[in-house]
């Protein structure tokens, strides 16, 4: 079986970022077109590439897919739905309200939560009204709403007169305030994500062991929220047609082992598994070979030579070595090997003598996982969410609710228990830890795009919060933005794949941080197949694919770039010398 079957109205793909969410959720549009159906594709991702895959433009409302008779598809933009949400929540009072009213409106509708509420505001519509889709057999969401946007959803402040009065704390309650007209919507919407007998949804992983700890992780929070009817998807499964292949053999083995001990809440589920394909997934022929993989172009019998590759990751290291301290940051899309690129940089920083702290502030990455043993001048931390928000709450209850009753210190208590608390709370542990890149190199893993680019504005708005919260703002957070932006404090190395997606993603990443004042030191291609130097037919055919994208950074997109091949440091996650080797500088940068 190649693709999961789907038997319900309804369907939701969600998975760790690079795991095929949007192919297969596409795929398994197409095919259900391509049967009599017809179906309607809807992305909820901020950094969708579903025009991409299907080869058309879309908008916000569905549009037909020409190619694909039946199959339509529409783009949510979370952010643009946010700044409208804002504005329809502000915009009535401007010149009613004081100024300072209206500055602290517009505070309390700025930030990640708002996104997230203004996303799912869309998303209800669609799935919460059985009318706005009443003309499709299927309704299939690439990106289900997070397990956070669900909790926040069912606090039961959420629907209180108390949104909006909140007196302290970092609240995600307050984008709720203009929307207690949608309680029945958002109720229905939470209903039919619930309902087995209408909504599948799909766990989508990849046979990693950090993919399928994180589909892990997203099965727990579903079925705490009473949302059972799930599947896995294992997309990509590989197996050497011939063993003797140094890589293929141990891609194979990394497969196996990982879903040999995947979590066992997971292997109970039914499970699909889609094989990995020589080419990309972006178009439609790519997408009908996910269904019939016997259909693909048979491989050529030789890998096409990479050609000369001259030194550069080390060239690199040797670079931010110069500076002897300051911070490194590794950022892209998910599923790109951050994790393991950031832990390589830091090890080789600290065999040549420096002191080096490798960190992260992503809470699904394993930075600890990816050093092999114990390195001298190495500590590797991790900012916890769970301890930043116990002393966050604390400080905020001292601060700001000692002249409460006891049931307004209730409210504010229930107030903290929201999901953005941690947001702000993890900042505050994300500035100090840059602010040990004073006297040592900081070697931090971050988080997802969307997720780094909004920890990165609010950095200027953390002032506001501070004030509301009755906090004292930290000096590291005073001058975390001066020190991101400071070119000879911060190296920031964007880390994509030799793939569409990811260099277009990468991309999107670039003019945002340019946008912040921030310019990338350099681009790092990982896990390259091409540089590999397999012999593998198929695994050789997917190297010659990853031609023109990496011809594409190296001429158009870097300032500097360098190719990490795929090889053994990749078949466990942890740091080897065939991984941080073999690389390709950008010449105008030599």
């Amino acid at each position: 079986m190649t693709l999961p079957p789907l038997g319900t109205r309804y369907a939701f793909f969600t998975g760790k970022g690079g795991v095929g969410k949007t192919s297969l959720s596409c795929a398994t549009g197409l095919a259900l077109a391509e049967s009599g159906k017809r179906v309607l594709i809807v992305s909820t991702d901020p950094a969708s590439n579903l025009d991409e895959v299907l080869g058309t433009q879309l908008s916000s409302t569905p549009t037909a897919i020409l190619a694909a008779p039946g199959l339509f598809a529409l783009n949510i933009d979370p952010e643009a739905a946010a700044r409208a949400y804002k504005e329809r929540m502000v915009g009535p009072y401007r010149g009613i309200l004081p100024p300072a009213a209206i500055a602290s409106m517009e505070e309390q509708f700025s930030g990640a939560c708002t996104v997230e509420i203004a996303a799912f505001d869309e998303f209800a519509k669609l799935l919460g009204d059985p009318g706005a889709t009443a003309g499709f057999d299927h309704a299939i969401f690439d990106t289900a709403p997070t397990g956070h946007t669900l909790r926040l959803l069912t606090l039961p402040s959420a629907w209180s007169g108390f949104i909006a009065s909140s007196t302290g704390g970092a609240s995600c309650l307050g984008p709720l305030a203009g929307l207690e007209k949608q309680k029945a919507l958002y109720a229905a919407t939470v209903a039919q994500l619930s309902d087995p007998a209408m909504t599948t949804l799909v766990l989508v992983s990849c046979p990693e062991r950090s993919a399928l700890r994180e589909a892990e992780r997203t099965r727990g929070e579903l079925a705490e929220l009473g949302v059972t009817n799930l599947r896995l998807a294992l997309n990509g499964v590989f197996a050497a047609t011939a063993p003797g292949d140094a890589i293929a053999d141990a891609l194979t083995a990394r497969g196996r082992e990982a879903v040999a001990t995947m979590p066992p809440a997971l292997e109970t589920l039914p499970r699909s598994e889609t094989p990995f394909l020589p080419k990309g997934t972006v178009g439609l022929e790519a997408l009908r070979a996910m269904s019939a993989p016997q259909t693909v172009e048979p491989p050529y019998p030789e890998p096409l030579e990479p050609g000369a590759m001259p030194p550069g990751l080390d060239a690199l290291v040797a670079d931010l070595a110069e500076a002897g301290r300051g911070v490194i940051m590794t950022m892209g899309k998910g599923g790109v090997g951050k994790t393991t690129v950031a832990a390589a940089i830091a090890v080789s920083l600290a065999r040549r003598g420096h002191r080096v702290t490798l960190s992260t502030t992503d809470p699904a990455a394993h930075v600890a996982d990816a050093v092999d043993g114990d390195v001298p001048g190495l500590t590797v931390t991790r900012i916890d969410p769970e301890r930043e928000v116990a002393a966050y709450r604390d400080e905020v209850l001292a601060k700001a609710g000692g002249g409460l009753d006891a049931a307004g210190r209730a409210m504010l208590e229930e107030d903290l228990r929201s999901p953005c608390t941690e947001e702000i709370a993890v900042f505050r542990a994300f500035a100090r830890t840059v602010d040990d890149g004073k006297d040592r190199f900081v070697v931090l893993d971050t988080a997802p795009t969307g997720h780094t680019i909004l920890l990165l504005d609010a950095a200027e708005a953390y002032h506001r919060e501070v004030l509301r919260t009755q906090a004292e703002m930290p000096e590291a957070v005073r001058s975390l933005l001066p020190r991101l932006r400071d070119q000879t404090f911060t190296r920031t190395l964007i880390v994509t794949l030799a793939e569409a997606t990811p260099v277009h993603e990468a991309e999107r990443l670039q003019r945002d941080l340019a946008r912040a004042g921030i310019a990338p030191f350099a681009w790092i291609i990982n896990q390259s197949l091409l540089a590999s130097g397999t012999a593998d037919p198929v695994l050789a055919r997917r190297g010659q694919y990853e031609r023109p994208f990496i011809d594409r950074v190296v001429a158009d997109l870097a300032r500097r770039a360098v190719l990490i091949p795929w090889g053994r440091g990749h078949e466990d996650e942890r740091v080897q010398r065939s991984s941080v080797s073999a690389i390709r500088a950008s010449p105008r940068h030599r």
